[in-house]
């Protein structure tokens, strides 16, 4: 095969690839998914900021200022760890972090619920642009996904046998994580059902000098009583013949697997491997795997956050051991400011190192481009993935833990390893990230000095030799 064909089969390549991920990034489900997880995310940091404050500053036991694990604070303060526990500062921090961790309870704990309220009025903007009202899909909305919830709760008495089924009680445990797929589809379902058959005008219309916000709320009756009425059915069904709630039922035939499926390696490498290959084609990669990682590595940063669980794979590590580590922006800066000789790289790299030190990569990607840049290829797609096993590795070997802490990823690198994890140790893996993956991109600057020299440079040796040339001149004898 000839170059050029090569070349034809790499650009048609490029073009489909393009097409295709621009098509799935431009899903109208997708868009309602991802935006629907921003949006909750807001929350999740707010909850997560303050469990960071509570386990990092505030922790008289085990945080990073007065516990064993940091600076030791609490012992030097009192004279001993003993003297420290009985301590009336170490009770009002105690008294403290309990205070802080009741951000949770708004957040975290209600994850499912918020995510009800969101979804619903997402999906109803974007597939009902029409309706006059959005808020009253997400009123029925609400109303469908307690109408399903578990509204019984097992009480198992000391010394009995069986457990006793408490009435009237609803499992909040549904509220937080465990009703994530249940809001989603709950709510889905009940805003495209009420929008239908508002659509067909089985609808009670009032008078023209009826006020118009009570004139919409009967026109909503019918509607909101078809919808309340489908899923009163189909929980009488679902706890009938499976004898669980729809909650439970969704609980145990998707979220459970797709959990199972999220926690597996392969899971891991292939996002961190297309995360990176849709960067370099310019496709941004949380509008393709945003809502995968909502309704997967999302939920484990959640139980993590709580104390719930210890995973691993998370997105809270994602960002520890890839972005905030700046693989795909403080490494590629670094090498250009130290290896590169091109005077326009050089440039690049002054402009982008403000921005990269925040963990900005845009002002590289696009401005030296690394984006469609097959020099850079080799190095964008293998940095970040590498970055991943790297923590890892080192929280396999019991180095550090499972991220626990949600830091906002603009945070520094090296200062967001020691907020991550509560620890020095958190700053010494991402510090060794950077060594690592800035390497990588060592040889690869090496060839672009190469194969691209600056024009000023060939400039400068052309006027060079001109010089030299008229001194010859000069002083050649007549």
């Amino acid at each position: 095969m000839s170059k050029k064909e090569k070349g034809q089969g790499w650009q048609k390549f490029q073009g489909e690839f393009t097409k295709t991920a621009g098509k799935i990034a431009a899903n109208k489900l997708l868009l309602t998914l991802r935006d629907s997880f921003i949006i909750v995310a807001a929350t999740s940091m707010i909850a997560g900021f303050a469990i960071m404050l509570q386990n990092v500053f505030v922790d008289p036991t085990n945080g990073l200022i007065f516990g064993k694990q940091g600076l030791g604070l609490g012992r030097l303060i009192s004279g001993s760890w003993t003297a420290w526990q009985a301590s009336g500062l170490f009770n009002g921090l105690t008294t403290t972090g309990n205070l802080i961790g009741l951000i949770s309870n708004g957040s975290l704990n209600t994850f499912a619920v918020l995510l009800v309220v969101i979804f619903s009025h997402t999906f109803s903007r974007k597939y009902f642009p029409k309706s006059k009202e959005h808020m009253t899909s997400v009123l029925y909305a609400l109303g469908a996904f307690f109408i399903c919830m578990p509204w019984k709760f097992q009480y198992t008495p000391d010394g009995a046998k069986k457990p006793i089924d408490v009435l009237n009680y609803m499992d909040t445990t549904f509220f937080g994580t465990k009703g994530v797929f249940a809001a989603l589809l709950i709510s889905g379902f009940a805003v495209w059902i009420y929008n239908k058959v508002l659509e067909k005008n089985f609808t009670i219309k009032m008078p023209d000098s009826v006020p118009p916000a009570v004139a919409r709320s009967f026109e909503s009756l019918i509607p909101g009583v078809i919808t309340m009425g489908v899923f009163i059915i189909l929980t009488g069904i679902s706890t009938t013949f499976t004898g669980e709630t729809m909650p439970e039922l969704l609980l145990t035939a998707l979220q459970k697997p797709a959990l199972a499926i999220s926690g597996t390696g392969l899971f891991a490498f292939v996002s961190q491997i297309t995360w990176s290959l849709l960067q370099w084609f310019g496709i941004h990669p949380t509008s393709i795997w945003g809502p995968i990682f909502g309704l997967t590595w999302n939920i484990n940063d959640t139980q993590n956050m709580l104390g719930q669980a210890h995973h691993i794979y998370s997105t809270l590590f994602m960002n520890f051991s890839t972005i905030a580590a700046g693989s795909c922006s403080v490494s590629p800066v670094l090498a250009l400011i130290l290896f590169s000789k091109r005077a326009a790289a050089k440039k690049v790299s002054k402009i982008a190192l403000m921005p990269a030190i925040f963990n900005i990569s845009e002002p590289v990607t696009f401005g030296l481009p690394i984006i469609l840049n097959p020099l850079y290829f080799i190095p964008w797609l293998v940095a970040q993935p590498l970055a991943f096993y790297i923590g890892i590795f080192f929280t396999r070997i019991g180095f550090i833990g499972p991220i626990v802490n949600n830091v906002p990823w603009t945070v520094p690198t090296l200062l967001s390893g020691l907020l991550y994890t509560g620890s020095i140790k958190g700053l010494i893996v991402q510090a060794v990230i950077v060594v690592v993956t800035t390497a990588i991109y060592y040889p690869f600057v090496r060839m672009d000095n190469k194969l691209n020299p600056d024009v000023s440079v060939k400039d400068a040796d052309m006027e060079a030799a001109h010089k030299n040339a008229e001194k010859d001149v000069e002083i050649e004898p007549a």
